[in-house]
């Protein structure tokens, strides 16, 4: 369930800006009435959408603040750049910001997970997965955070690619169905090494 929760904003990201898509005529009139009118009719589908999403994110986060509930790191960091980068996207009229967005937070995640392992000497993968009581050699742990700094690594790097050598519709697919479905294989391949493991010992 929480998973469905961490993943709203992009699903109505998509469902915002394919909707957009399909009626232009309406989403532009809509677009220059809540940001303004100096932007071409093209852009009136992602500045819907990014303002969706921030719009969500907000209340999220408030949500939780509200009824007293803990807003873990990731959440924070992910709203702090959805604001941040969404928030110019809307106030410049310029997509390139939350194009962007995804491979902010990819390489911030890969560089949280860096830094705490080179600075406070402490794995956040084993931080976060021993709270399961999984119990793991020291050796598996080091390979399981490596895979998860490689992964964010590359995922940043594969955001920018498609969003600069692809259609900004082309990008959406990806951030969406591609984004996703890589980082559900990659969940599955992380658990597949992990049950390996626990069979053999």
């Amino acid at each position: 369930m929480k998973f469905l929760i961490d993943l709203a904003p992009v699903i109505l990201f998509f469902a915002t800006y394919r909707l957009a898509e399909a009626r232009a005529d309406s989403a532009f009139s809509l677009a220059q009435n809540l940001l303004g009118s100096d932007f071409p009719q093209t852009q009136a589908p992602i500045l819907l959408a990014t303002l969706v999403a921030l719009g969500f994110s907000v209340l999220q986060v408030g949500y939780l603040l509200a009824r007293r509930r803990k807003v873990d790191v990731m959440l924070w960091l992910s709203f702090a750049i959805i604001v941040v980068f969404g928030g110019a996207t809307l106030l410049f009229h310029n997509p390139t910001f939350i194009k962007w967005k995804p491979t902010v937070l990819y390489w911030s995640f890969a560089a949280a997970l860096m830094g705490g392992q080179l600075f406070m000497r402490r794995n956040l993968i084993r931080s976060m997965m021993q709270q399961a009581e999984m119990q793991l050699p020291e050796a598996v742990w080091t390979q399981l955070l490596l895979a998860w700094i490689a992964f964010f690594v590359v995922m940043g790097g594969l955001n920018l690619y498609v969003a600069y050598n692809f259609s900004e519709s082309a990008w959406v697919n990806f951030k969406v169905y591609g984004g996703t479905g890589l980082m559900l294989v990659f969940v599955l391949l992380q658990a597949l090494m992990i049950a390996r493991f626990m069979e053999d010992k």
